[in-house]
């Protein structure tokens, strides 16, 4: 191999190494900013789950009573569950999945215009951990989280076997 492609070589791989780092950082600063607040809405629901059967109630959501509890566990567990990077991509699904319902229901006017008035769709309360959770689900945890941490000592394991 010539030295100019040992070269290009080395330094291709040292800036994509770099660039995983960030990526790896800026997952880890979302997962921690945004699902440990998650993780305390899902909480303060749970504590006082009376106060969304109302509002589920209020919304003609049916069986309001579960729903409210589900919701509760999904941002609660689902939260934390992110913030250590655990099963990450898992969890990601249902917060998603909860957080498109709580869109179509409590905000659907910014929903259907999202593109005559993006500014009502972005300024959601649903929007910061729908693109948070959007982007775990699509990027995965990071170098930095329980679910990588496990995954290198399963092929280290794997390799000395």
């Amino acid at each position: 191999m010539s030295t100019e492609l040992q070269t290009a070589t080395r330094t291709s791989s040292s800036s994509g190494g770099f660039g995983r780092f960030c990526q790896s950082v800026l997952l880890l600063l979302i997962r921690i900013y945004f699902f440990w607040q998650l993780f305390k809405v899902g909480l303060a629901k749970l504590e006082n789950i009376a106060t969304p059967i109302g509002f589920f109630t209020k919304l003609g959501i049916p069986y309001p009573e579960i729903n409210a509890w589900v919701v509760g566990c999904t941002e609660c567990f689902g939260g934390i569950l992110i913030v250590a990077g655990l099963a990450s991509r898992l969890a990601a699904i249902p917060v998603t999945i909860s957080m498109a319902v709580a869109y179509w229901v409590a905000d659907r006017n910014a929903v259907l215009n999202i593109w005559g008035h993006p500014d009502k769709f972005i300024s959601a309360p649903e929007f910061p951990f729908f693109l948070a959770a959007l982007i775990v689900l699509c990027f995965g945890p990071g170098w930095f989280s329980l679910d990588a941490i496990f995954g290198r000592l399963f092929r280290r394991r794997k390799e000395e076997e």
